[in-house]
């Protein structure tokens, strides 16, 4: 009987194939308390299974050859460090000491424990770090069972079926294969790289889960976040996944598959089109250049970004370079290699970079309750955050500074509000300089930005013009802050609208007031890669859109068929409309 389960659309494509399920560990843990006597046994053990993993990840991180996708290094650090951090070892330490639990058990409590510090942050790719974190204690589980894989990798490919091929084969010997599992690290996708995976499905993850970035990076079709998975597809399965409309399909009829058959050869046919792209420069039918930037989380991102045809990068989350460190800042030298990698990576071309944008959410002070902060998303976080710690801004603000001598560096500021922090800021920012300065150590000019992305901010505009080089649109906080919706929230989730009459004027405001003093502006939210919003944001005036590497060439397509003479009426039109959406439509 044909069903369908729904998850989070991570990786576009169509794969099509029997299901191949991967083990989990965590859910098989065995609960029970141990005597006093066998304490140093069970550390012993969660000793021998971390070092495992620790050996594993490195002989992995060695072993990447040169067609390993970029991203896939510094994700296995990200796991290595989790491993080796002591807020994972000590605490189950403390639980095998104190309750008494056995070794299993106490490596699960602990997870649980640190996965709701993750589960209260909010941002969304912060938050999606807990599944690292899971992976990595799924690893150690595996390895204490005396198991290193969640599934055998094939030996070579099925008959009939080539590298890249993912099409449906008549023959059901020659079938590819589709990969169902709880979670997927990307050390465990570095193994299956060379086999003939056409798609996987996860149970857990997010939008920007490691397994989502992974999946983008190597092109393979991917739905993550399909709960019920692992519990309704069976072994075997023929399987259809669409990784555009984030929609897993078992046991399709034949007319299903024939359907299928026909969107996949389309899409393949769409995406060899859109390839030829990449070096088209990026201008309208009326003349008017349009700069699409990528968005990167991770130093040695830039490289897949200039492949995808990015002309620079439009935000650097930062936020990455903190996080999961037991409440530990990088310091200046650590920074500045990392920004300096950045800028290397983009071969020249300019690197926007965000100051941290963590806080009352994040996990940095573990010392806190965490009800400390009544709402963390109105707290202290962002840029009140950095405020708050001028030693720790500073730290960053000089490594920005240093890495501004390597190349075309604009400086990023989160969530400011108030005149008063924007002086604060410009000043840490003068004395940051003033102190390499008195160092003597080089540092370059950069560019001083504003993120808008709360209303106070949007309506405020003008102030902001006055002390920034730049603005630059966040429409993902802007949307939540507009409409009073928590955005992780399913509850309300629907709610969370782009298209609300309140939010497209207070991104027309943006740009228009930013043009009118002839600064910059860019979007950077989700709203920048978002095809159906192209024509509206180019009507309005925007000349600049940041987004996931991956969403460029169809926007740069959206762009080489607008004609923005034609489409400013138009625009005004939509944003003055009731139902902004329904003007779209029409």
């Amino acid at each position: 009987m044909t069903f369908a389960i729904h998850g989070i659309a991570v990786a576009r494509g169509i794969a099509i194939g029997r299901a191949v399920m991967a083990a989990s560990s965590h859910l098989e843990v065995t609960h029970y308390l141990i005597e006093p006597d066998q304490v140093a046994r069970e550390i012993d053990r969660v000793r021998a299974g971390r070092l495992a993993v620790i050996e594993e990840l490195q002989r992995l991180r060695g072993d990447l050859g040169v067609d390993a996708p970029q991203e896939l290094e510094p994700l296995l650090d990200v796991h290595l460090m989790l491993v080796q951090d002591d807020m994972l070892s000590s605490g189950v330490r403390q639980l095998i000491s104190e309750r008494l639990y056995n070794a299993e058990w106490a490596l699960t409590a602990q997870l649980e424990l640190l996965c709701r510090q993750f589960d209260e942050m909010d941002d969304e790719y912060l938050r999606d770090r807990k599944f690292d974190l899971q992976q990595v204690v799924e690893r150690v589980l595996r390895h204490m069972r005396g198991v290193s894989s969640p599934v055998a990798a094939p030996i070579s490919a099925p008959l009939g079926v080539q590298e890249g091929q993912h099409d449906w084969v008549v023959d059901e010997r020659d079938a590819p294969m589709v990969l169902i599992a709880n979670d997927l690290s990307p050390a465990d996708m570095l193994q299956f790289k060379q086999s003939v995976f056409a798609g996987f499905v996860t149970a857990v993850g997010g939008k920007t889960s490691h397994t989502a970035i992974v999946a983008r990076s190597m092109d393979i079709p991917a739905v993550v976040g399909a709960r019920t998975a692992s519990q309704l597809i069976r072994a075997d399965d023929w399987v259809i996944i669409d990784g555009d409309a984030g929609e897993v399909i078992i046991d399709p009829s034949p007319i299903l598959l024939e359907e299928y058959r026909f969107k996949q050869r389309q899409m393949r046919l769409e995406r060899e089109r859109l390839s030829r792209l990449r070096d088209t420069p990026s201008i309208t039918i009326d003349g008017e250049r349009i700069e699409l930037l990528a968005n990167i989380e991770l130093p040695g991102d830039g490289p897949a970004a200039v492949k995808a045809g990015a002309v620079g990068v439009g935000l650097f989350r930062t936020e990455f370079l903190f996080m999961g460190r037991g409440g530990k800042v990088p310091g200046e030298e650590e920074q500045y290699r990392a920004y300096r990698e950045a800028l290397a990576g983009m071969q020249g071309m300019p690197v926007t970079i965000r100051t941290l944008d963590i806080g009352a959410d994040k996990p940095l002070d573990k010392a806190q309750p965490k009800d400390y902060y009544l709402n963390p998303a109105l707290g202290l976080r962002a840029i009140r955050f950095s405020l708050a710690d001028p030693d720790m801004f500073r730290t960053q603000l000089r490594a920005i500074l240093r890495a501004a001598a390597h190349g075309p560096v604009q400086l990023l500021f989160p969530m400011l509000a108030h005149v008063s922090e924007i002086r604060q800021t410009l000043a840490l920012v003068e004395q940051a300089s003033q102190e390499l300065r008195e160092r003597n150590v080089p540092q370059g000019l950069v560019k001083l930005g504003a993120m808008i992305e709360i209303p106070a901010a949007a309506l405020t505009v003008r102030t902001f013009l006055k002390y920034f080089d730049f603005l630059s649109i966040g429409t993902n906080d802007l949307i939540q802050y507009t409409l009073a919706i928590d955005r992780a929230d399913e509850a309300v989730s629907q709610l969370y609208d782009p298209f609300h009459p309140a939010v497209l004027r207070l991104v027309a405001e943006v740009i228009q007031a930013t043009k009118a003093a002839g600064k910059e502006v860019c979007v950077c939210g989700e709203m920048a890669g978002d095809t159906a919003m192209t024509r509206l944001l180019l009507g309005l005036g925007l000349r600049s859109f940041s987004m996931q590497p991956a969403q460029i060439l169809a926007i740069k397509q959206e762009v080489l068929r607008a004609d923005t003479r034609r489409l400013e009426g138009w625009a005004q039109q939509v944003i003055d409309s009731e139902d902004p959406a329904g003007v779209l439509e029409r």
